[in-house]
């Protein structure tokens, strides 16, 4: 039998499996399941019509050792799936105190969301994807199996990452990314069927793709022209919303922290350097 504890509030049609624990400071919307062996514990809440499978683990103690058993908290909005054996920390004070989760995600089996992970709308996590502390996912990210995410990354709008890809810097919105034989993360292409499945334009996609080309192909990096020079050049010609986003989604990332993200840039101690490097 299931155990849930007097003080946890369940909402309308809450359906819970066998041998599932729900912890006294748990809420759960209407419509939502969780099947056999699932734990949802800490400060927890859940929005209406999700669903967790067996094996998932939600709100254990974040793998911070800073963390000091405050109270922290995870939301998690509506309409999620959560595969086989998924996990997910709470926030801690340092990161905003939250990990939050939007509407229509799918986390496929195996997927570890850590610390203050910021999850947008629609995206999908396949087999063991790893977040650490920090990331943010846009909307529409797409990450293939096995893919590695350092902490303090951002991932843009509409992004994809290729399977057993190591991220280690943000990734620009509306582009695709895959490693290299050197395990390191490039820019392929714009996730066009992506786009066109969201129901971007053609003229939309072109823009884009025009952009990238500017920027990223091997005959922009053959003029010599920096990078940051390249994409004010492309803000500079364009009227595209979308085009504009990605340049000044680019211009955030190299302006703001080893990392590309401004809590990156207010670190309290400073990055750590190897002797000699």
């Amino acid at each position: 039998m299931a155990v849930v504890d007097p003080g946890a509030r369940l909402g309308q049609d809450v359906r819970i499996g066998p041998f599932t624990v729900v912890g006294p400071d748990v809420t759960i919307s209407d419509g939502t399941v969780l099947h056999n062996n699932v734990t949802l514990i800490g400060h927890t809440t859940v929005g209406r019509n999700c669903e967790f499978f067996p094996g998932c683990v939600i709100g254990c103690p974040p793998q911070d050792l800073k963390f000091r058993g405050e109270r922290t908290t995870i939301e998690i909005g509506d309409n999620n799936v959560f595969r086989e054996q998924v996990t997910i920390h709470p926030g801690t004070v340092g990161g905003g105190s939250v990990s939050r989760i939007g509407n229509g995600n799918l986390l496929m089996a195996g997927a570890h969301l850590g610390h203050d992970v910021l999850i947008g709308n629609n995206c999908i996590l396949a087999n063991l994807c790893l977040l650490a502390g920090h990331v943010v996912l846009e909307d529409y990210v797409t990450l293939g199996g096995h893919v590695g995410v350092h902490h303090f990354t951002t991932l843009g709008k509409h992004s994809m990452v290729g399977g057993m890809t190591k991220i280690a810097a943000d990734v620009p919105p509306f582009l695709t990314v895959a490693g290299t034989r050197s395990s390191r993360q490039e820019v392929r292409m714009v996730n066009g069927v992506g786009l066109q499945r969201r129901g971007f334009t053609e003229e939309q996609i072109r823009a884009l793709k025009q952009a990238f080309m500017r920027i990223f192909s091997r005959r922009a990096r053959a003029t010599g022209t920096p990078i940051i020079r390249a994409v004010q050049q492309v803000r500079e010609d364009t009227n595209d919303e979308h085009v504009i986003y990605l340049c000044e989604f680019l211009m955030r990332s190299f302006g703001c922290g080893r990392q590309g993200r401004y809590l990156e840039s207010l670190r309290t101690q400073p990055v750590p350097r190897t002797p000699g490097r």
